[in-house]
C-alpha cells in the first residue's frame, strides 16, 4: 500500500482524478478526518471537505509506478 496526499480543490480535478484512477484494477481510498470513501466514487469524493489535503491509500503491488504518473498532477507536494 502506498499514501499520498492529494488535493481536488474543483469539480474538474475531480472528474479528471477520477477518470485517471478508474482505469486501474486497484482499490483506492480517501480519507478524510474519521471518513473514509471509495475513491472511484464522484457522490464519494463530493462529500468530503475538499478544501484541504485529503490523504489517498493506494492498494496496488503491481501498477504503483503507473498508477502515480497517472494522479501526479493531483499530489500535493
Amino acid at each position: 500500500m502506498k499514501t499520498v496526499q492529494i488535493c481536488l480543490d474543483s469539480i474538474d480535478k475531480v472528474k479528471s482524478f477520477v477518470n485517471a484512477i478508474t482505469t486501474f484494477d486497484a482499490e483506492f481510498d480517501l480519507i478524510s478526518g474519521r471518513y473514509v470513501i471509495d475513491a472511484k466514487s464522484i457522490m464519494g469524493i463530493f462529500s468530503l471537505d475538499l478544501s484541504k489535503p485529503i490523504t489517498l491509500n493506494i492498494h496496488s503491488e503491481t501498477d504503483t509506478d503507473a498508477i502515480m504518473a497517472a494522479i501526479k498532477p493531483f499530489i500535493v507536494e
